[in-house]
Formats: C-alpha cells, sequence, structure tokens
C-alpha cells in the first residue's frame, strides 16, 4: 500500500524541534501576530486572519491549535508537504556544511540539482534564481539575445508572444507578459514588444508573428488563469510553428513542473519527443524554499556562456544557494524513490472521476479541468465564500478567476486523505445557492 514518506511521523530530532516551537509559542497569540504584522509590515496580500504556527505532512496548525488540511500547499510551492524528512534532513545536513560561496566557485549540491532536471526533463542547461518572475526575466532576455544573433529583415527581433489569462511574474520585464490587464494597472509605460492572443488559438498567434518576434511564451496549462488546459493539438502546433518561423518556443512550468501534473514536467503531455527550447519553474521545485529555475537548450545556453561570450549576460547573487539546492536535489531524489508522479497521475485521475461525478448531480459546477493534482472547477458562483467556509471546516483550498476553486495539494497526499477533503468541499459546494 502506498505510504509516502512525508505522511510518516516526523524524526526525533525534527519532532524535538517543533515540540521546543510549540512550547515558546504558547505565549504568541493570532491577535498579537497579526497587530505587529500590521504596524510593521507592508500589506502587499489580503490574509486570511489566522497565524499558521506549524505543519507536518498534509496538515497545518494554526496558532490557536486548529488543524487544516492543506490542499493547496502555499501556491503549489510545498510539493511534498510540511516538514518532508527527507528535506529536513537535506538542509540540517547542508546547514552545518556550507550555505553560500558566491558563483564564483562550483558546488555539489547545485550540480546534482541541474543534473535532476536534465535527467527528468530534455538535455538542458540549468540557470538558478529565486523565483518564477526571475526565471521568467531570464528566460525574455535569453531571447533577446537570440533575436540579436539571428535578425529579421526589419533588424534584431525582441517580441514576444504570450496568452490572454497568463500570469508569468510582476517584474517590469514579466508584467507586460503577464496576459491579466490588473497585474499590470497603473505601472505604465510598460516595457515594449509584447503582445498577448487567446490561449489555445493557433491562429490567434500565426497573426500576431511578425519580422520583429522572437518567442511564444506559454503555460502548459494556465494557473491562475484557472487551471486551463489546452487541446492536445495546441502545444505541438505551437511547437512546428517556432521551427517553421525560427521563434523560440518557452514553456512556463512555474506551477506545472516537478511531478504536480503526473508527469515530472506539463509539456511532456503533449511534447515528449520535441520539447520546449526553454523552460522556467519556481514554486515545487524549491519545495517551499524560494528557488527559480531557467533551462534552456545547449546552444541557446551558450548565449550566456561568460567565458565564451567575454562577459557576464545575466546572474543572480544568491541563485542557486547551496541550501535551497540541496533541498531541490532532494526532492528529485524523493519523486524517484517514492513514485510520487506516477502517484499524483493515479490520484488526481481518481479525484476528477469524483468531481466529475459530483458536477452531474450539482449544477453549481460547470466544469472539471485539469491533470494530476493540479485540478480547477468551474462553478456558476462566487468562490470567495466556499474557499472561506472550507477553511472555517478545515481544509484550505484557493480560488481563481472569481469562480474557480482550485486545488494543488502536495504530492504525498493519499487516497484518504484527499477523499476527506473532497468530501468537505463537495457539502459546500452543494450548499452554495
Amino acid at each position: 500500500m502506498f505510504e509516502p514518506q512525508g505522511t510518516r511521523s516526523l524524526r526525533p530530532p525534527v519532532a524535538a524541534l517543533q515540540v521546543t516551537y510549540r512550547r515558546m509559542s504558547e505565549s504568541i497569540t493570532t491577535e498579537s501576530i497579526i497587530g505587529r504584522h500590521d504596524r510593521f509590515m507592508s500589506i502587499n496580500y489580503p490574509r486570511y486572519p489566522i497565524a499558521m504556527a506549524r505543519g507536518e505532512g498534509c496538515h497545518l496548525w494554526d496558532t490557536d491549535g486548529k488543524r487544516y488540511l492543506d490542499l493547496f500547499a502555499g501556491f503549489g510551492s510545498g510539493l511534498l508537504g510540511h516538514c518532508h524528512p527527507a528535506l529536513v534532513d537535506a538542509v540540517m545536513r547542508q546547514a552545518g556544511t556550507l550555505w553560500h560561496s558566491g558563483n564564483l566557485f562550483h558546488n555539489e549540491p547545485q550540480t546534482r540539482a541541474a543534473e535532476a532536471i536534465a535527467r527528468h526533463g530534455f538535455d538542458g542547461r540549468s540557470y538558478f534564481c529565486h523565483a518564477g518572475a526571475d526565471a521568467n526575466e531570464a528566460a525574455i532576455k535569453l531571447a533577446r539575445l537570440y533575436g540579436n544573433t539571428r535578425p529579421g529583415p526589419a533588424g534584431k527581433r525582441f517580441k514576444v508572444i504570450s496568452c490572454s489569462q497568463s500570469f508569468h511574474g510582476r517584474t517590469f520585464g514579466t508584467m507586460p507578459a503577464t496576459g491579466q490587464p490588473a497585474v499590470a494597472a497603473d505601472y505604465e509605460p510598460h516595457l515594449p514588444g509584447f503582445v498577448q492572443v487567446l490561449f489555445n488559438n493557433l491562429d490567434a498567434v500565426r497573426q500576431q508573428i511578425d519580422d520583429q518576434t522572437v518567442a511564444i511564451l506559454v503555460e502548459p496549462i494556465q494557473g491562475e488563469g484557472g487551471v486551463n488546459v489546452p487541446d492536445d493539438d495546441y502545444l505541438p502546433a505551437l511547437r512546428r510553428l517556432c521551427d517553421e518561423r525560427d521563434l523560440l518556443l518557452i514553456c512556463d512550468e512555474v506551477w506545472t513542473g516537478c511531478g504536480r501534473t503526473g508527469q515530472y514536467f506539463a509539456h511532456q503531455h503533449w511534447l515528449a519527443d520535441a520539447p520546449p527550447d526553454v523552460m522556467t519553474l519556481a514554486k515545487g521545485v524549491g519545495g517551499g524554499l524560494p528557488v527559480g529555475v531557467m533551462c534552456a537548450k545547449p546552444n541557446l545556453a551558450e548565449l550566456n556562456n561568460a567565458i565564451a561570450q567575454g562577459t557576464v549576460r545575466h546572474a543572480s547573487t544568491l541563485g542557486g544557494n547551496c541550501l535551497s539546492m540541496a533541498v531541490t536535489a532532494a526532492i528529485f531524489d524523493v519523486l524517484e524513490r517514492d513514485q510520487l508522479v506516477q502517484h499524483a497521475a493515479e490520484l488526481g485521475q481518481h479525484a476528477m472521476n469524483r468531481l466529475g461525478q459530483f458536477a452531474g448531480t450539482c449544477h453549481q459546477v460547470t466544469q472539471v479541468r485539469g491533470h494530476g493534482l493540479f485540478i480547477g472547477v468551474e462553478l456558476t458562483t462566487a468562490v470567495k465564500p466556499i474557499v472561506q467556509r472550507c477553511l472555517e471546516l478545515g481544509v484550505n483550498i484557493n480560488g481563481t478567476q472569481e469562480t474557480v476553486l482550485r486545488l494543488a495539494p502536495p504530492l504525498v497526499i493519499s487516497k484518504e486523505q484527499l477523499d476527506e477533503g473532497l468530501d468537505v468541499i463537495e457539502c459546500v459546494v452543494a450548499a452554495a445557492d
């Protein structure tokens, strides 16, 4: 019987640390944390009036001792759940060995992480940074380098086509690529060279290609857009179009990478034999630590080769630090050892089947979509009160695009835990009228 190691009891050193933390936290109240937060922190996020104190496996506990089943895993970042023993071990070993030496030196954790990404993806070369926006920014810069070396009739190529409802980041380089107007509102003027087209519409892409276009940036499955899954022929057609027009195909796998969709990388559902030119990762690849990755085919990675180019093209002081890389390498070890990618595929199919049957009996559900443990449930009603009610009942989920419930649990979740969460979700949705 499948039993992911992340759901077993933590080993004594880790458990002892958590006991110590609980004792220290006895005098810390939710009200005091929120009060200090509001006094000393910028209010960038619409937070719940809840302060989380600790986590283990697929569960969280707040400062009042209430337990929550976590079906969203910190926007998908907690790929192996909370305080997974293998990741705690990796951090503890690395913390007593070497944290950061600077990227003028080689180190083993960084190399191991890059090897794992190449082994499970395509034969790419990895550049490490801190987040998805950083990784996409690096990919856009690389595309411009490519466009400079292979100009068109109008000169250097620099334009990037992305999709409506996409999300690629909030930096000045990624805001105009993000197909959600609210992200870039009030920050004009925007960086030129970006255009959005309808997702899953090849003709719309063709119509926007001109002599200055250099790349197509696409999420294999749109995350913030509502877990939108393309037709089976969409990504293969984009790949052929890019080959025909000498464009780079950049797959943003920030949400979908590292096994979440039932493949190591979501593009493999459709592009197993013809991978993208560039792939970006974050969220799950760090397991909750700030890790971003741009993985590029070797010929493209050479454009960032500081020795060959005679200068540093792109860099990150703390990107690829040893602590983060030890965790990233350990994540791939656990995914492979515990067969969690296959587990995500099987459990995701179970959830899709169950939710599909529920949709047939509940008029509030209009569509269930996704792959693996990345699922969107489209409703006829606003999701915010449903998310709030589930949270009150001890189940953490998320809503996006106003009417889409979004599930992205840790890959270590058991069928029993998932069904427990689905019981609550179905009850709350059915009661919403």
